[in-house]
């Protein structure tokens, strides 16, 4: 065998190699494209359940907000009447009750400052008769003094 025969014999070999790895990963790359064919097909039954679920789960949900809704509403407008019955109150009853406290107030003090006259006005009179006693205490004593000299002097 020449140098030539031996080298198209290795170049032979070498292409049967290549062709036989070749072909056993196509297989193999065809088995993984059919395991990938099975599964995405498992996803789509799988999928159009969840999604029938979805939708009656948001059609729901859309009802329930449209009933949030009717309540928010209804609450918004109580709370629109419990202010206008709030001013109402405010105006019907504030001011008459605002003035029947400032006079039940000036009747208090009034009566209060009348009441601190009176005590004032006794202490004064009080006062008035202590000095008095005191000023004829002292007239008596005067007197008593003076006659008693008088009479040692007799």
């Amino acid at each position: 065998m020449s140098a030539g025969e031996l080298a198209g014999l290795i170049v032979a070999v070498a292409w049967a190699v290549l062709v036989l790895f070749l072909s056993y990963v196509l297989v193999k790359l065809g088995g993984a494209l059919k395991e990938l064919t099975r599964v995405v097909g498992e996803v789509g039954d799988s999928t159009v359940p969840v999604l029938t679920e979805v939708t009656a789960t948001v059609a729901t949900t859309n009802v329930t907000l449209s009933s949030v809704e009717q309540i928010t509403d209804n609450v918004s407008s109580i709370t629109r009447n419990a202010k206008a019955l709030t001013a109402i109150a405010t105006v019907g009853m504030g001011n008459p009750l605002i003035k029947a406290v400032s006079f039940t107030y000036g009747v208090r003090r009034a009566m209060g400052s009348k009441k601190q006259r009176e005590v004032q006005k006794r202490v004064r009179d009080e006062m008035r008769r202590e000095a008095h006693r005191k000023r004829r205490g002292k007239r008596r004593a005067t007197k008593a003094a003076g006659k008693a000299r008088r009479t040692a002097t007799k």
